[in-house]
């Protein structure tokens, strides 16, 4: 498989992931809806919409990856979440976030280097 083809692939399955970890902004501002049904309503509305987005597009990727590869880089999630928090809540980042998501980020590129994509 190309080099290119492979970081599409790879792309790909990060969008994938970045969709899923929507759904845990929407779960959040449902729980901060302080009251209003209407609120609430949408936004836990919109995360089981982003769930079933996810949930398609997830079987497209274990399609295209080794099942351990495609779990394997799901643990960028914990990146996206963390981005998420700071755009979308203000969220301060510590040094021990830092350095798990290095970890994590570390961990999914040695994964990535050392296997082909279907």
């Amino acid at each position: 498989m190309s080099k290119i083809r492979k970081a599409k692939n790879i792309i790909l399955l990060q969008a994938v992931i970045i969709i899923y970890t929507v759904s845990g902004v929407m779960s959040k501002e449902a729980s901060a809806s302080g009251g209003n049904l209407l609120r609430f309503l949408f936004f836990f509305g919109m995360e089981f919409v982003v769930l079933g987005v996810y949930a398609i597009l997830w079987q497209q990727m274990i399609k295209r990856f080794e099942l351990g590869v495609a779990y394997a880089n799901r643990s960028m999630a914990v990146v996206w979440s963390m981005v998420w928090a700071v755009i979308f809540f203000h969220d301060t980042i510590t040094l021990q976030n830092i350095v798990g998501v290095v970890l994590v980020v570390v961990g999914t590129v040695i994964i990535n280097t050392g296997t082909e994509a279907a």
